[in-house]
């Protein structure tokens, strides 16, 4: 038999939501922070050719520039002022994550609270305007060397104050996007860092409809390859909702105790393991890394060294050792940064803490060791998930040249926000229904009386 939340849930429609008044302010408040993030990506930076900075991201196609450029929605083609986009954030917030299971001092901070959580948010925040001024600097000193075919410069008038420039409106931009990202989070519906990086790819998804379309009119794609694209999309898609719902629930147990003349407790629960506990995190991180030489042999152009020539022919992508190297990056990235979000030691810790166990497991250590065992084997499958998923859109570029710019890991990326906002919606929804079946249930009771 349903329970009454899950009777509640099936009952969920449009008429539902007309009628939560707060759920309807969240959700205008969010679509209108992410138009504002839109119309951002196409406000240039002052001194810059946008022709000629065309030009020469269209040289870059297909390096590590390219990949971000993805997730930042083509604001970093167009060299905006949000061209760094929420990355510098991220990055900054993954090194605080790496950093907390590695530092004594972090890891108690992390322990405090709400307390511990402000600080090593501002901790965070401190790191993303650290990491934003050096990439902007970077970006700056960049642009002041780019050339289009035709010789003309991306800088109008290169020097300290472009640099300076810059390097401000640059950070701006990214800290503006961070200020925005937590604003959606509090009065928004989802989380408000994820659905920029989602507004970014989804508002270039048209385009690259549009450029495989025009490809199957001019013949270069047929069309039975193009339809097998659309229903290899789908079923890709529901393959990647199906794994990211799919965990592992592990009993658990709690005795009875005594409290006066009352007993207490005795009720059993369960702890859900995810089946993809490292996320999104492992492709970016392994791509990243293997983009690399690739960009760096592009902008040394024909003057590079020959070596460096020869890695970029072995690392460009499609070939057998990009693939081997990029499968490889992926496990290796699952099983470590699913070490540093879960401790089976402290969650051993906490179970005993608390009189729980699994039941046929001694509590403490055996059952640290039985949770390793389990995810380790979870997290076996669920590299082999991601590997899956993002090696599938590398064999179509490079087999079939398809413009498929819904790469793996930009996929998941908009497959899991999907997921995590709408069940977001559901929960607010649910509250609303629920407020409502209390407020009936308060005037029956004032009637009879």
């Amino acid at each position: 038999m349903a329970s009454p939340a899950e009777q509640l849930a099936s009952n969920f429609n449009f008429g539902a939501i007309s009628k939560a008044t707060e759920l309807k302010k969240r959700i205008w408040f969010t679509l209108g922070a992410l138009v504002i993030y839109r119309l951002g990506t196409y406000i240039p930076l002052p001194g810059i050719d946008p022709g000629v900075m065309q030009d020469v991201f269209d040289q870059q196609r297909g390096g590590v520039l390219d990949m971000f450029d993805t997730f930042a929605g083509g604001a970093l083609s167009r060299m905006t002022i949000f061209a760094l986009n929420i990355m510098p954030y991220i990055s900054a917030a993954i090194i605080m994550q790496l950093m907390t299971a590695v530092v004594p001092s972090l890891e108690q901070m992390k322990k405090e609270g709400e307390a511990g959580r402000k600080k090593i948010n501002q901790y965070t925040r401190y790191g993303t305007v650290f990491l934003a001024a050096i990439q902007g600097y970077g970006i700056a000193v960049g642009l002041e060397g780019m050339q289009a075919s035709g010789g003309a410069t991306a800088v109008l008038d290169p020097g300290l104050f472009f640099r300076a420039t810059t390097v401000i409106t640059l950070v701006g931009g990214t800290i503006f996007l961070m200020w925005l990202g937590e604003q959606i989070t509090q009065r928004g519906v989802g989380n408000g860092i994820s659905l920029i990086i989602f507004a970014g790819i989804v508002a270039e998804l048209p385009t690259a409809l549009a450029s495989t379309l025009e490809l199957g009119r001019q013949g270069r794609l047929s069309t039975a390859l193009i339809l097998f694209l659309l229903v290899m999309a789908v079923a890709v898609i529901a393959f990647i909702v199906f794994m990211e719902r799919a965990q592992r629930r592990i009993l658990v147990q709690y005795p009875k105790r005594q409290v006066g003349n009352k007993m207490f407790g005795g009720e059993s629960s369960h702890l859900p393991l995810k089946l993809n506990t490292a996320g999104v995190i492992p492709p970016i991180f392994a791509s990243s890394i293997l983009l690399m030489p690739l960009t760096v042999a592009n902008f040394s152009g024909a003057g590079g060294p020959d070596w460096l020539t020869a890695v970029s022919a072995w690392l460009g992508r499609g070939q057998p050792l990009y693939l081997l190297l990029y499968i490889s990056g992926i496990v290796f990235f699952a099983f470590f940064y699913t070490a540093v979000v879960f401790n089976p030691q402290d969650t051993a810790d906490n179970l005993k803490r608390y009189g729980g166990f699994i039941p046929g497991i001694r509590p403490g250590k055996n059952t640290a060791d039985y949770l390793d065992h389990v995810l380790t084997r979870l997290t076996c499958v669920g590299a082999a998930y991601l590997a899956l998923v993002c090696l599938l859109p590398e064999l179509l570029i490079s087999r079939y040249s398809v413009p498929f710019y819904f790469g793996g890991t930009s996929l998941l990326i908009v497959v899991t926000v999907t997921m995590d906002t709408v069940t977001q919606i559901q929960s607010h929804l649910l509250a609303h229904q629920y407020e409502g079946l209390i407020k009936k249930s308060k005037l029956r009771g004032k009637q009879r009386r």
